[in-house]
């Protein structure tokens, strides 16, 4: 059976519109059955009806009120105890609802004992129906209150147990991530940062030699400088990359490796020049409004700058086309990269994949954007809408 709606049915909150209707219900029902009475039983129907709303706040003294107010109108002989027994009956389901313990035992018992005084003329001879009475009225709400109020506390004890569940799950995976992490960083350094390194070396000691030498051709000088730049850059990306991975709270999306503002036009013209230099044909229009990106912005429309021509690069083949757009409006910045795979041989059925265009499509969705990419007419286009933020505001992550 399911019960998961006993919790928000018998919430506190919701008392007064609880007890509002159970009564109303109840007194109705009761009303059809029973007699006409006068101007005092009307009084004393009120006076049982405001105590009973009450209840929503001082249920425990409204059922000793309303016990009293059953002894006083079967004193007056105003013919409405039964009305005012169901009002009663009504706020002993609420204390039982909410409570346990003495005060439940206490108004259960004032109840109890009210409804006898009513029947005091039946003992001691009639025992047994001034018991069933008794029964009826208090002992009857004050199992289905308990009943109610166990229920209850079970549903709201295996909510908070299924809660403590997911909390503990998540935590070991965010420990397996930090493990994880710790082992990336770990082999990064000693293996990928190690080689990196080497290759820095070994291109320095080949440019000394080339200088001492007397080799002149540019064309080595260039590829050799090219070579020490990039394998410089990459060590120290590999450097930043680490330290993210080693402690990702201190060193969180915000910080790192990000751009100035300022230098970001000046970081993308450098992106265009290095792919041209693979044989890439590229062809840049970048709004000069980039400079008013934040850093994070900024750094991702680099990213993509920088995964879309070498994806254009790797995919279009030798002599290929590239065109980047990046354009900057009061709500979005719009970066395009479209190549017209001139180089390749025939198209393939599908184009650039791998952990450079999801690494792309994460950063993008991170910072609230869309991007897509696939096949074009000609060749392959990727596109990316970031919203825009401006440098004195704070990104948000």
């Amino acid at each position: 059976m399911n019960r998961a709606w006993i919790e928000p049915a018998f919430d506190r909150r919701f008392a007064g519109m609880r007890i509002l209707a159970l009564a109303g219900v109840m007194v109705g029902y009761v009303l059809l059955l029973q007699r006409p009475f006068g101007a005092r039983g009307w009084g004393l129907a009120a006076a049982g009806l405001v105590l009973c709303l009450a209840a929503g706040k001082w249920v425990f003294g409204a059922l000793l009120a309303q016990s009293v107010l059953l002894v006083v109108s079967h004193e007056l002989g105003a013919g409405i105890v039964p009305s005012l027994k169901v009002l009663a009956a009504v706020t002993l389901f609420e204390l039982a609802v909410r409570q346990s313990g003495r005060r439940l035992a206490a108004g259960a018992t004032g109840l109890a004992l009210a409804v006898a005084v009513n029947r005091i003329e039946d003992l001691p001879g009639e025992l047994l129906p001034v018991l069933y009475k008794m029964g009826v009225v208090a002992g009857l709400p004050l199992l289905l209150g308990a009943y109610v109020r166990v229920t209850r506390d079970a549903a709201v004890h295996a909510r908070r147990n299924v809660e403590q569940q997911e909390l503990r799950a998540e935590q070991q995976l965010l420990a397996a991530r930090a493990a994880e992490r710790t082992t990336i960083a770990r082999e990064l350094h000693d293996l990928v940062a190690h080689h990196v390194s080497s290759m820095v070396l070994r291109v320095g000691v080949a440019r000394h030699v080339t200088a001492a030498t007397g080799t002149t051709d540019p064309r080595i000088t260039d590829v050799l400088d090219d070579l020490h730049a990039s394998a410089g850059a990459a060590l120290t990306d590999l450097r930043r990359l680490v330290a993210v991975l080693r402690a990702p709270d201190r060193t969180g999306p915000t910080t790192g490796s990000l751009v100035e503002p300022g230098a970001l036009p000046a970081a993308l013209e450098s992106v265009v020049e290095h792919s041209r230099q693979t044989g890439l044909t590229v062809t840049a229009s970048v709004d000069p409004r980039v400079a008013r990106l934040d850093a994070v912005r900024g750094l991702a429309v680099l990213r993509l700058a920088q995964e879309g021509l070498a994806n254009a690069a790797k995919h279009g083949g030798p002599g290929a086309h590239a065109e980047l757009v990046v354009r900057v409006a009061e709500d979005a910045v719009r970066v395009t990269i479209h190549d017209d795979g001139a180089g390749r041989a025939r198209p393939p059925a599908s184009g650039p994949s791998g952990h450079g265009l999801i690494g792309m499509r994460e950063r993008v969705d991170l910072l609230g954007g869309r991007l897509e990419a696939g096949p074009a007419a000609q060749g392959w286009r990727l596109t990316a809408e970031l919203p825009s933020l401006a440098t004195d505001m704070e990104p948000q992550l």
